[in-house]
């Protein structure tokens, strides 16, 4: 057979193969532009303080919840801290979260200014950041010329709705003592200007204000040289449960069980205390929810929107209400 005529055969089963190849390539091209333009799932990190508070690991919880039935997806990244202060561990968490390339922070700052600096590189870099729980300073955030949303409760007006359930119970002009938090935290100021507010309506003074650090153990030291130190104290207020707790503890163990103490957070350990009649009264700022709203700010801003401050709810928690 001539070369020739083994060619003429050839020639239409290359073109087939040829034609088949130009068809796969523009499959793979299609596939390969389809995958480019799918938008990515967006992840946010939910930042907290420490994780060994249960409101925060409540609020953690209900992060997840809301993530796995969300109806537009996204990508959650919890971190908290060792303790309610440690904000070097904080920076470096959104620090970490900068070098992942996450989408959006939501978070609950351990004080009101020291994290307004990495917060700020961490917008510019084109992250979304939502505030949560306790307040950035707002001249702070001025000067550091970026605009970052509350989504949280109004603390002061929450304290002075527990301080008013207290207020029914004491005696005129009694001696009270507060336990605030850390006091460069703008939760911390706000929960002890409404106890103070609560407390000066009906004439009652305040014989000691001191720092538990938002921890239990440091709180109970200090409920214990409160009540060393005023034989007749009437009341501790606890800026949060968790010093609340160590305030019982103190009491208990030096038989003042009759001082009458109320918290903030409504935690599960206080809310049995409350309902045994042993604290009066908490506040409940609806940990579960509280990261779920931020995370929707979150996912406004990845949206194009640019959401205001939310004011979240919160509610007073007594024995009665309990029992109702």
């Amino acid at each position: 057979m001539s070369p020739k005529g083994s060619m003429s055969r050839r020639a239409p089963f290359c073109a087939l193969a040829l034609a088949v190849a130009l068809v796969s390539f523009a499959a793979c091209a299609t596939q390969d532009t389809d995958e480019a333009v799918a938008p990515a799932t967006p992840e946010v990190a939910l930042i907290m303080k420490s994780l060994a508070n249960e409101f925060f690991a409540t609020m953690a919880d209900g992060a997840r919840s809301h993530q796995a039935v969300a109806e537009e997806p996204y990508e959650l990244v919890v971190n908290g801290t060792k303790n309610e202060g440690d904000l070097s561990q904080q920076v470096a968490l959104v620090e970490q979260m900068m070098t992942r390339g996450v989408d959006a922070i939501v978070i609950a700052p351990a004080d009101s200014k020291a994290l307004i600096p990495v917060l700020a590189r961490a917008q510019r870099s084109g992250i979304a950041v939502v505030n949560i729980d306790n307040r950035l300073d707002t001249d702070a955030l001025v000067e550091a010329g970026v605009s970052i949303p509350f989504v949280g409760p109004d603390n002061r007006e929450g304290a002075r709705a527990v301080g008013e359930v207290l207020n029914a119970t004491l005696e005129p002009s009694s001696k009270v003592g507060i336990i605030e938090g850390i006091p460069t935290a703008f939760n911390s100021q706000e929960r002890r200007g409404g106890f103070e507010e609560a407390m000066a309506s009906r004439g009652h003074e305040v014989v000691d204000t001191q720092s538990g650090g938002w921890e239990q153990a440091a709180a109970s030291v200090v409920a214990a040289g409160m009540l060393r130190a005023h034989p007749d104290l009437a009341a501790i207020l606890c800026a949060n449960d968790s010093m609340a707790l160590g305030a019982v503890a103190a009491a208990n163990q030096s038989g003042r069980e009759g001082v009458t103490i109320v918290g903030f957070d409504n935690i599960r350990a206080v809310r049995d205390l409350v309902e045994e009649g042993r604290v009066l009264a908490t506040a409940d700022q609806h940990a579960d929810q509280l990261a779920v709203y931020g995370i929707e700010a979150a996912l406004e801003i990845l949206q194009g929107e640019t959401p205001a401050d939310r004011k979240t709810p919160v509610d007073v928690v007594t024995r009665e209400g309990l029992l109702d």
